[in-house]
């Protein structure tokens, strides 16, 4: 409903219409300020601000007008506001963070402190440096970049530990490539720390003396005749030795395995001469895949299907 003023028939919103377009308006600049804040962006948070601000004065002169009350210095008073915060609103953003910079200091300090709790510290000092150069609050940036130093040394000195005890778990299971991944990984994520100093020359070194072990083994089971202890010792052996190096075990390990070899046979021979045959056909694979090449071996492919075929009919 319109109705005429006195100032040459101007038309005038209705109460109605204006009481509608002020509740719009708020709830409008509410949602931008809490999207703001939601999402952490300073510009659209001031701007909710601003606008929140702007409904706000407005409200005295919807109640003025809707009351038909107040006289016209009040009206004038209000109108000057008015202009005022159009005129703010009207201000570049540099300016308008200028006049907000109190509210988005604190958002932007409790962004750090969260990305810190949560050990985010590279995002936290993405935000430190822009507090610093955008906002120029170069001494609260210092205590924060202190901060980060102290939380990091923390972590660090929690989690090294952990780390290295879980090199330690890969040493002792034998499991030497991972081991050194690990090592090297573990490197490269703390580098600045004297802990991890030589991890990787500590896996080295677990691998030299294992292997040490290994040889000093063979020699004693090969000295005392103990064939399967040496045959087994010199399988594993092998793995860790060069073509050099096992050079200077050849003469050892054919002994040893000309022995299990002749061991082997005289057993096979006892399994079939006392007729137990399950036990001959073990006997008889074990030395297929042991001595593959050997004479022994292709005597002994001669008879293993009839002993295999003896072993399950007598099951």
């Amino acid at each position: 409903m319109a109705s005429t003023g006195n100032g040459g028939g101007s038309e005038l919103i209705s109460p109605k219409a204006a009481v509608w377009m002020f509740a719009t308006a708020a709830v409008v600049a509410v949602a931008v300020l809490s999207y703001g804040a939601l999402e952490r962006d300073l510009t659209i948070f001031a701007i909710g601000l601003l606008a929140l601000a702007i409904v706000g004065a407005c409200a005295p002169v919807l109640l003025l007008t809707l009351s038909g009350g107040g006289s016209s210095r009040d009206l004038d008073k209000l109108t000057e506001a008015m202009d005022s915060l159009v005129r703010q609103q009207a201000l570049s953003e540099d300016a308008r963070r200028v006049l907000n910079r109190r509210n988005e200091r604190e958002l932007l300090r409790k962004a750090i402190q969260e990305d810190i709790l949560a050990e985010d510290y590279d995002a936290a000092m993405v935000l430190i440096k822009e507090l610093a150069e955008r906002f120029g609050y170069r001494s609260d940036a210092e205590a924060f970049r202190e901060k980060i130093e102290a939380a990091r040394f923390e972590s660090m000195n929690r989690r090294i530990p952990m780390a290295i005890e879980g090199v330690e778990k890969l040493i002792q299971s034998r499991r030497w490539d991972a081991a050194e991944v690990e090592a090297a990984r573990i490197i490269r994520l703390y580098p600045d720390s004297p802990k991890v100093d030589g991890l990787r020359h500590r896996v080295h070194r677990a691998r030299h003396e294992y292997k040490s072990e290994l040889e000093r083994r063979f020699l004693m089971a090969a000295k005392e005749e103990r064939v399967d202890d040496a045959m087994n010792l010199l399988k594993e052996l092998d793995a860790y030795l060069t073509e050099a190096e096992g050079k200077r075990y050849e003469e050892v390990a054919r002994g040893v395995i000309g022995k299990a070899r002749d061991n082997l046979g005289a057993q096979f021979k006892l399994a079939v001469h006392d007729r137990r045959w399950r036990h001959a056909a073990e006997l008889g694979e074990r030395i297929i895949e042991s001595f593959p090449n050997s004479r022994m071996a292709e005597e002994v492919r001669g008879v293993i299907d009839e002993i295999r075929a003896k072993a399950t009919s007598y099951a």
